[in-house]
C-alpha cells in the first residue's frame, strides 16, 4: 500500500490481538451474517439505497452495533470496544489524509492541464490492441519503483483510465487491469509496507520472502497479461471513437505541452527518494498549482472570477471543464477533496465494525475454528487463504488480514515442519491483494474511489488479484516450491 517510513517491521511492533475464551464460535459469525445479510438485501433488492446514498456505511456500524451486543452477552467492556475502535482509527489517520490529498492532486491535475496532458499523448502512442497488456506493465513499473499501489492508482492509474475510456474501451477492464499490476508490483517491492509485514509476521527475512514468492507471483501475472492479450484482440482497433476529435477537442480546452509531464514526474522521483507518501503527494499539488497558473490562466479564468478562487475550488470542491465532446465530459471533471467525503466514511465505519469484532475476541475464535480443521499440509493453506479473505471482508483491512493469520498459524506451518516463507508468501497471495477486491475494505473504497470505478465493474477484471489465490492453492495441492524447514519441529 504507502511507502513505509522505515521498511524493516519488527514482529514485536505489530498489535496484539485479543482472544475471548468464552465466546462460541456461532456468536462470533453472528455479526458477519448479519453484515452479510444486510449488504447482499442493499446490493441485490435495494440497488444499494437502503438506507439513503450513505447505506453501507450504516449497515457497517449496524454490523458494529450486533458485534457490541454480543460482546457484552459475554461480559466484554465498553471500555475495551471504545479502545480497539479508537486505536483503529488512529491507524487510518494517515491514509485519510492520503485520500484527501488525492482529491486535491484530481483537482489540480485537471485544471493544470495534467491529466488532459497525460490523455493527449497517451492518444498518440497507445491504441486498444495493445492498451490493456501495456497499463498492466505500466502500473507494475512504477509500483515496483514506488512500493505503492495507492499511488500507482493516484498518478498513471487515473491517467490511463481517461485514455483508455476516450478510446472506447470499458472502464472496469482498464482498472481491473491497472490494478493487476499494481498489486504485483506492490508485492514484489521490497519497499511496500505488506511485503515487509508479512515476513516479520511469519519469522522470515525480506528477500527470501520475494524469492520465495516470486514462485507463484510471476505465473500469475503472466496468466493475467495473457488474458489482458486476448481481451484487447477482441477491442475495435479503431476505438469507438474519433482520436483525432477528441485531441482536437483537448487542444481547444487546455494548452498541451510535454512540461506538463515535470509535475507526475517530480512526485515518482520523491517517492523513488523515500519521502513520506504526504509530502510527496502535497508537493504534487502545489506543484501543479504553479503550472496552472502558467500554462493554463484562461481554463482558471472559466471556473471563477479569480485564479484563487478557482484553485481553491478545485483542491476542494466539484469543479468542471467546459466541453462540447460528450466523452471528454466527465474526464475533465473532479471532485476534490469532497468528492473523497463517501469513501473516507466508508472506511471510518468498517474500522469501527473491525474495531468490536477484534475486542469482543471475534476475529482470533473464528480464525481458531480454522486451524482446528487444517489436518494435512494442503488444509493449512486452505485454511490460511480463507482466515485472510474472512479478514478482508470482516475486519476491512489487510493489514489485520496479514497480522492475524501470521500469529495464529505461525506455530501450525512450524509443527508441520515447512519453513516460515511459506506462510509469509501464503499471506501474500490471499491477504495483500484479496482487499481491493471488497468495497468497504480500505484498499477496495480507496482504488474504487480514485479510479472513479466501482468494485463489482473491475472485480472480474482485476485478474491478478482473484487468481493469486488459487495459484498458492494449486501449488500447495501438488507440492509445488513447498520448503521445508530443516528441522522439523517436535
Amino acid at each position: 500500500m504507502q511507502t513505509p517510513d522505515d521498511p524493516e517491521i519488527s514482529k514485536a511492533d505489530t498489535p496484539t490481538i485479543p482472544g475471548n475464551a468464552s465466546l462460541r464460535i456461532w456468536e462470533a459469525l453472528l455479526p458477519v451474517l448479519i453484515l452479510m445479510l444486510l449488504l447482499a438485501y442493499n446490493i441485490f433488492y435495494a440497488d444499494g439505497v437502503l438506507l439513503g446514498d450513505y447505506s453501507n456505511q450504516y449497515i457497517l456500524l449496524m454490523g458494529g452495533l450486533a458485534a457490541a451486543l454480543v460482546g457484552f452477552a459475554n461480559k466484554v467492556g465498553i471500555r475495551k470496544m471504545y479502545t480497539a475502535i479508537l486505536e483503529n482509527l488512529r491507524s487510518i489517520l494517515v491514509p485519510i489524509v492520503i485520500l484527501f490529498l488525492v482529491g486535491a492532486l484530481a483537482g489540480t491535475w485537471l485544471v493544470s492541464g495534467i491529466i488532459p496532458a497525460m490523455v493527449y499523448y497517451g492518444l498518440l502512442v497507445l491504441n486498444p490492441t495493445i492498451f490493456l497488456p501495456a497499463s498492466v506493465v505500466i502500473a507494475a513499473i512504477i509500483s515496483i519503483a514506488t512500493g505503492s499501489s495507492w499511488t500507482t492508482s493516484a498518478t498513471v492509474g487515473i491517467a490511463l483510465i481517461g485514455i483508455g475510456t476516450a478510446l472506447g474501451i470499458p472502464a472496469g477492464m482498464i482498472a481491473g487491469a491497472v490494478i493487476s499490476g499494481a498489486y504485483f508490483g506492490d508485492k514484489m517491492s521490497p519497499l511496500s509496507d505488506t511485503t515487509n509485514l508479512a515476513p516479520a509476521m511469519a519469522g522470515t527475512d525480506l528477500f527470501t520472502h520475494i524469492r520465495y514468492m516470486s514462485y507463484t507471483t510471476v505465473p500469475t501475472i503472466l496468466i493475467a497479461l495473457c488474458v489482458f492479450g486476448l481481451l484487447s484482440l477482441g477491442l475495435d482497433p479503431s476505438g469507438a471513437t474519433d482520436i483525432s476529435r477528441l485531441l482536437g477537442a483537448i487542444e481547444k480546452a487546455f494548452t498541451i505541452t510535454p512540461y506538463l509531464f515535470i509535475v507526475p514526474l517530480s512526485v515518482i522521483v520523491l517517492i523513488l527518494c523515500k519521502t513520506k507518501p504526504l509530502l510527496a503527494l502535497g508537493a504534487g499539488v502545489l506543484l501543479a498549482i504553479v503550472f496552472a497558473l502558467i500554462f493554463q490562466p484562461a481554463v482558471l479564468a472559466s471556473l471563477s472570477d479569480t485564479a484563487f478562487q478557482s484553485l481553491l475550488q478545485a483542491i476542494l470542491s466539484d469543479t468542471a471543464i467546459t466541453t462540447d465532446n460528450e466523452l471528454l465530459a466527465e474526464l475533465f471533471s473532479s471532485g476534490g477533496m469532497k468528492g473523497m467525503l463517501w469513501t473516507i466514511f466508508l472506511i471510518i465505519c468498517a474500522m469501527v465494525f473491525g474495531g468490536v469484532m477484534e475486542a469482543i475476541g471475534a476475529l482470533v475464535k473464528i480464525t481458531d475454528a480454522l486451524l482446528k480443521v487444517a489436518s494435512s499440509i494442503f488444509g493449512l493453506f486452505a485454511s490460511t487463504v480463507v482466515s485472510c479473505l474472512g479478514l478482508n471482508v470482516i475486519a476491512s483491512d489487510q493489514y489485520l488480514a496479514i497480522v492475524i493469520p501470521g500469529k495464529m498459524f505461525d506455530k501450525a506451518y512450524k509443527d508441520k515442519g515447512l519453513a516460515p516463507e511459506n506462510l509469509s508468501r501464503t499471506l501474500e497471495d490471499s491477504g495483500t491483494v484479496t482487499s481491493v477486491l471488497i468495497p468497504w475494505n480500505t484498499c477496495g473504497a480507496y482504488q474504487s474511489s480514485v479510479l472513479g470505478v466501482d468494485v463489482g465493474s473491475y472485480m472480474g477484471y482485476a485478474i491478478f488479484n482473484w487468481l493469486s489465490p488459487f495459484m498458492t492453492l494449486f501449488f500447495a495441492a501438488f507440492r509445488i516450491r513447498i520448503r521445508y524447514a530443516l528441522k522439523k519441529s517436535s
